[in-house]
């Protein structure tokens, strides 16, 4: 311990040294007393040291002040060397003028865009093989898609989290739940197409058309009040001109209701209490229907079913003026997912009892739906409209127009399909069929979009 005391007292002079008052010129020089008696002390042999003594160097021991240097240099140099390699293994932070975007940000941007992912709608088809099998069943009305895309945000619109809220619209309204965005959209293209009566109707929402046509028939039954007691008589029979949409049966005895029943045929019915269902372009055959009954005494009704009374499927020969017209965005413009339609009533009474069969059924329809209904409408109608933005000074392109579309699509369809049934010999197909279009002002064919 010679040497470690021979340091201590050292450092302890050079201290005591600087603080003395007879220090010449420096401060921290050694006195010559400690410096004589430093020379006097006789180092050890080496072989004698203990091995975690301090080092020696020539002329005496190291200061324990270069040691501690010494060491502070290595310590210095092992956690650079660790910092160096954490950053060659990590990726770096990085920095913004806004402020500090650390990993976990990034972990977050990846966060969004696999929940974006999830969140994207699917669309319900497998991938085509060659072992794919056409599903002749239903339809699928995405060949609209295509015009829907070239469209950019002409039909988008955005909905922030606190709108649409409440189960209200407009309670002056006969249908409490129709959006009045939507309303005015229905009625605007009705008047640009020229397709239905609008002024003096009442217009209706509903889940797809398939919701108005149950609510029409509840609002038609008579007498609900007896057959609620159990006291009414026979259920009304329900009929269409077949051959008919599927569907028609199908629906009105899904809930075996006390109120009404399906009869079949409307060519083969003989009673005089009834609802004809008249679907016009006609699903499954494209023809156009009128209603074939006629009662004596009055207890007949009729509902038009006018979901494909629309320019790409057949041409406009008559604005309908009947008293019950169901209609649907997924025939009109493709969207069948926002399930959607809408019914043009002329009584108020069958207006106000169809939309409490849709309170009590759903209770109001999706606020959202009809708001992206109204804005699909609307991209319709600014096709064919010209508004003052688009006149020939300013040279604005024109926008997309989606009958002219949907009738090319149709057109090419169908003549696919003819020259395929006329090539197998096994099939048969209706005879096309043709009229002046009060639309587009040309004699243009039958193009049906239900076979």
């Amino acid at each position: 311990m010679a040497a470690l005391r021979v340091g201590t007292r050292a450092v302890e002079g050079r201290f005591q040294a600087s603080n003395g008052g007879g220090g010449g010129g420096g401060g921290m020089a050694p006195s010559s007393r400690l410096v004589a008696a430093h020379r006097e002390a006789k180092p050890r042999s080496s072989h004698s040291a203990a091995p975690w003594k301090l080092p020696r160097r020539r002329g005496g021991a190291m200061p324990l002040w270069r040691v501690a240097v010494f060491a502070s240099v290595a310590l210095n140099v092992a956690t650079l060397a660790l910092l160096l390699h954490h950053y060659a293994t990590s990726p770096p932070h990085h920095y913004h003028d806004a402020g500090l975007t650390t990993r976990s940000s990034d972990a977050a941007a990846h966060r969004r865009a696999r929940t974006a992912s999830s969140m994207a709608p699917s669309t319900g088809k497998p991938a085509v093989t060659t072992d794919s099998v056409i599903n002749l069943d239903h339809g699928d009305p995405t060949m609209f898609e295509e015009f829907w895309r070239e469209t950019g945000d002409a039909a988008e619109v955005v909905i922030p989290g606190w709108q649409t809220m409440s189960y209200f619209s407009d309670v002056t309204n006969v249908c409490w739940f129709l959006e009045p965005e939507l309303d005015r959209q229905v009625r605007r293209l009705h008047r640009v197409v020229g397709n239905a009566a609008v002024d003096g109707y009442h217009v209706l929402v509903g889940t797809g058309s398939t919701q108005l046509f149950m609510a029409a028939l509840y609002a038609l039954a008579p007498d609900h009040s007896a057959a609620a007691a159990g006291d009414a008589g026979e259920p009304i029979s329900v009929v269409s001109t077949a051959p008919y949409y599927s569907s028609y049966p199908a629906v009105t005895d899904f809930l075996r209701s006390g109120l009404f029943r399906w009869a079949g045929d409307a060519d083969a019915f003989g009673g005089d209490s009834y609802i004809e269902l008249v679907c016009s372009p006609n699903n499954p055959d494209g023809a156009i229907r009128e209603a074939v009954l006629d009662s004596k005494t009055g207890n007949g009704r009729t509902v038009h079913d006018l979901a494909y009374y629309w320019p790409q499927y057949t041409p406009i020969t008559k604005r309908a003026a009947h008293d019950i017209m169901l209609f649907t965005v997924s025939k009109s413009t493709g969207h069948a997912g926002t399930r959607i339609g809408w019914a043009l009533v002329k009584d108020r009474a069958i207006a106000r009892k169809m939309t409490k069969f849709v309170e009590l059924n759903t209770i109001g329809v999706s606020k959202d739906s009809q708001m992206r209904a109204a804005k699909v409408l609307a991209a319709v109608s600014d096709g064919y409209e010209r508004r003052p933005e688009q006149t020939k000074e300013t040279k604005t392109a024109t926008p997309p127009r989606l009958f002219d579309f949907g009738r090319r699509k149709m057109v090419e369809r169908w003549s696919m399909l003819r020259a395929a049934v006329a090539a197998s010999g096994i099939f048969s197909l209706p005879e096309e069929t043709s009229g002046f279009c009060n639309f587009t002002k040309v004699t243009a064919a039958t193009n049906p979009g239900m076979i």
